[in-house]
């Protein structure tokens, strides 16, 4: 069982850059919730791992990030911050329980790799807004 910490996630910017999240508490049941903090809470950008049993003997697993986009806004004086926009980013997992290592390793592997900005059909169409023909 892994102990909620740090986790160091990698932008695709020019020069990539590393946004460590820390620890913030528990989500669910047995999941964890890591923030690396924004210039306001409203901004805070939130990752969050959430595993489940359900019946039938399946697990499944939900890791969701959540980007906002907070602005400075003043209003008779008074300067706050507001969200402007927010991008979101679901990933499940949907496992048997008796499904072997290897085989979540390769679902693991293939879905980072659909990833990949070398990868046209999804990159295109997450990144370049395309619809596919």
């Amino acid at each position: 069982m892994p102990q909620l910490q740090n986790l160091v996630l990698t932008d695709r910017a020019a020069t990539p850059v590393n946004h460590t999240f820390t620890p913030r508490g528990k989500e669910g049941l047995n999941g964890g919730r890591v923030v690396k903090a924004g210039v306001a809470t409203i901004g805070d950008y939130i990752f969050t791992v959430e595993p489940r049993e359900t019946p039938g003997g399946r697990r499944k697993i939900a890791c969701r990030l959540v980007l906002p986009v907070v602005q400075q806004k003043t209003e008779n004086g008074v300067s706050s911050y507001v969200v402007v926009r927010v991008a979101r980013a679901m990933v499940e997992f949907d496992l048997s329980n008796d499904s072997t290592d290897q085989e979540i390793k390769d679902l693991v592997g293939m879905l980072q790799s659909s990833l990949d900005p070398s990868k046209t059909l999804v990159n295109n169409v997450v990144i370049g807004r395309e619809n596919v023909f």
